[in-house]
């Protein structure tokens, strides 16, 4: 068992968080052992050709994730990180590659998702409109809104072939970081399995070295690029495994 992470009074956090966190709160993770997606093919529903190829199986199957998600409540993990950036305010940054909210749930604010949000929607054209909240499920193709443009709303989420949200602000936090503490992701899918690197090419002679952290039920692919593995259940090992520094 760790030791635990010290935060010190000057010490910024990094978080990313995977799907394994969510697992424990009962949300399936991408991909089943067979290959499938809550029985879907990636290929069929998170990807641009399987909207233009069918907008109706798609929604369907974003809406079954709604109901999913809606039904899943935060668990110790989410209410840890919300209690650690309590505590340190803005020196705290949370990257989830979750379309979730359970982290808003529970309190976590200083927050972004790289890959979209499962209760928002958006205009499938660049006609400029701003992404909704939208918490509403769409089964059929008469059900699907439309834009004031004229397109149809898809759901707000980074699919297969489309590039990650604010990356730009998720670089400026890797750079400005002391500690990274990533949860529950497999560390073979790009860019987020990045993350520990670049945070690692900062460790400079003469430079403090970046603390790193991988916490999860079993090792990453990129286990070797952390300072410490730390194996379990992210709702177990978390809660108490910060100390801060007033």
């Amino acid at each position: 068992m760790s030791a635990g992470i010290h935060v010190a009074a000057g010490d910024c956090v990094f978080v990313l968080t995977g799907a394994g966190i969510s697992a424990e709160s009962g949300l399936p993770t991408f991909r089943d052992s067979d290959g499938l997606w809550s029985g879907h093919r990636v290929e069929d529903v998170a990807t641009p050709e399987a909207w233009e190829a069918n907008p109706e199986l798609v929604w369907r199957f974003y809406s079954m994730r709604r109901r999913d998600a809606q039904r899943s409540e935060p668990n110790p993990a989410h209410h840890a990180f919300a209690a650690l950036e309590s505590q340190i305010g803005d020196r705290f940054f949370l990257c989830t590659q979750n379309v979730d909210d359970l982290h808003e749930r529970a309190g976590s604010r200083n927050l972004v998702h790289m890959h979209g949000e499962l209760f928002s929607s958006r205009c499938e054209s660049e006609c400029g409109a701003a992404a909704i909240a939208d918490k509403n499920l769409y089964e059929s193709i008469t059900q699907i809104p439309t834009c004031s443009c004229g397109a149809r709303i898809r759901p707000n989420i980074v699919w297969f072939g489309e590039y990650p949200l604010e990356m730009d602000r998720i670089m400026r936090e890797i750079d400005r970081c002391s500690v990274m503490v990533v949860v529950g992701t497999s560390g073979n899918v790009h860019p987020a399995a990045s993350f520990v690197h670049w945070a690692n090419q900062r460790n400079l002679p003469g430079e403090a070295k970046v603390r790193t952290y991988y916490i999860g039920p079993e090792p990453p692919l990129n286990a070797s690029a952390f300072t410490e593995v730390i194996l379990g259940k992210a709702g177990e090992v978390l809660p108490g495994l910060f100390t801060v520094e007033a």
